[in-house]
């Protein structure tokens, strides 16, 4: 390992996750694999080429930009989506290569028209429906004046899917305000029925709506976080125990991050421990330097509240995470030496550390903490 850390993407967890929400909701739903920012931290050029091999054939990205990223490491048979940011020339681009987009403003649609008719290509769009997320979609004039575009244009669009985003399907404190969504996604969607204008697919549930809102799946939905073998809530892992009358969690964590102890030192009683007074050694210490810091995505939070595994014990990180180090209290394992494997995340023996676990330390949700890990440590596919 020549560099200050690697993370591993182990093959088996994908396969059996993305089998386990195969078989979860049913072989007509067709499941959109969605790896923006990176895969969620996991890396799109490892990630992608195994969801490919475990069946996924439809991937969704936020941007453009992840989409030009995406289409180097897929294959020519899946699908791409792209759900958020666009520019006008990026609109060409995605017409001319196939590529599935949301369209959240009629004004997207009228620039559609002109590209579409110099490509000789219809745009293959997604109208997203503003049914109280508030944030992008189209109110009801909005859309009928949307369905009224594609019905004078029908050589430029191919309607791939109506389309919504759920406000917080991952706690039941928004179940009224997600009921009333559901309620104005059906009564918005007559609006282009009555059009003649059927979709191909409709979708409005992530991960957590897909668990929690059978009734939403429809005959898509968009799997972010539970692919990656988390949940997107304690209550929606709760919710799918309960229901299904089972102890196990059927998930399996994807991601393993390790780094190596780089220095070892001993540490006499009364001494300060890294930056300022945060630590105080209160009896003599033995500690070792991991070459990652917040830098790295290990949050700077974590200052006397992290753990780590070293030779399969759970170690507490003390004094303050620097930018590229942080110190673990070696004390009660005499044995450890420089080069010894540090696990972050992931398993060692017969213990883990969590995501969920960083999450209680640093207030940082699965999804951040995920997401914030830099591109630039290394990814490696394991079995």
């Amino acid at each position: 390992m020549s560099d200050t850390s690697v993370i591993e993407i182990s093959e088996e967890a994908v396969t059996g996750n993305i089998e386990f929400l195969r078989n979860h909701f049913g072989s007509a739903i067709v499941l959109s694999s969605v790896v923006k920012a990176n895969a969620y931290g996991h890396g799109v050029k490892s990630f992608v080429p195994l969801a490919e091999k475990a069946g996924i054939s439809h991937f969704s990205v936020f941007s453009a930009c992840e989409a030009r990223e995406l289409i180097k490491v897929r294959s020519p048979e899946s699908s791409m989506m792209i759900m958020g940011w666009m520019n006008d020339d990026d609109l060409g681009w995605a017409i001319e290569n196939g590529l599935e987009f949301f369209v959240f403003e009629p004004a997207r649609l009228k620039k559609v028209v002109s590209i579409a008719e110099k490509c000789g290509k219809p745009a293959l769009i997604h109208i997203e429906m503003e049914t109280g997320m508030n944030r992008t979609g189209m109110h009801m004039k909005e859309l009928k004046e949307a369905a009224g575009i594609i019905t004078s244009h029908p050589d430029c669009f191919v309607l791939k899917g109506l389309c919504t985003h759920l406000a917080g399907a991952e706690s039941v404190a928004n179940h009224v305000r997600i009921q009333k969504q559901l309620t104005r996604y059906t009564r918005l969607c007559k609006i282009f029925n009555g059009r003649g204008l059927v979709p191909e697919y409709r979708h409005v549930s992530s991960s957590a709506a897909a668990i929690t809102y059978p009734a939403a799946r429809f005959n898509m939905v968009r799997i972010g976080i539970l692919q990656y073998g988390y949940w997107p809530s304690a209550e929606t892992l709760m919710y799918y125990l309960s229901k299904k009358k089972v102890m196990d969690d059927p998930l399996k964590r994807v991601i393993r991050w390790k780094s190596r102890v780089m220095a070892l030192k001993n540490v006499k009683r009364g001494e300060f421990i890294s930056y300022g007074t945060v630590y105080l050694a209160q009896e003599d210490k033995k500690i070792a330097i991991v070459p990652v810091g917040y830098s790295h995505g290990y949050s700077r939070s974590l200052s006397n509240q992290g753990r780590v595994l070293i030779k399969g014990e759970r170690i507490a990180v003390i004094g303050m995470v620097n930018m590229n180090m942080l110190i673990a209290d070696v004390t009660k394992i005499p044995s450890v030496k420089t080069g010894d494997e540090v696990v972050l995340i992931g398993d060692q023996g017969n213990i883990a550390i969590s995501v969920a676990s960083f999450s209680e330390f640093s207030n940082q949700l699965n999804y951040e903490l995920l997401t914030r890990l830099p591109r630039g440590i290394p990814r490696t596919v394991v079995n």
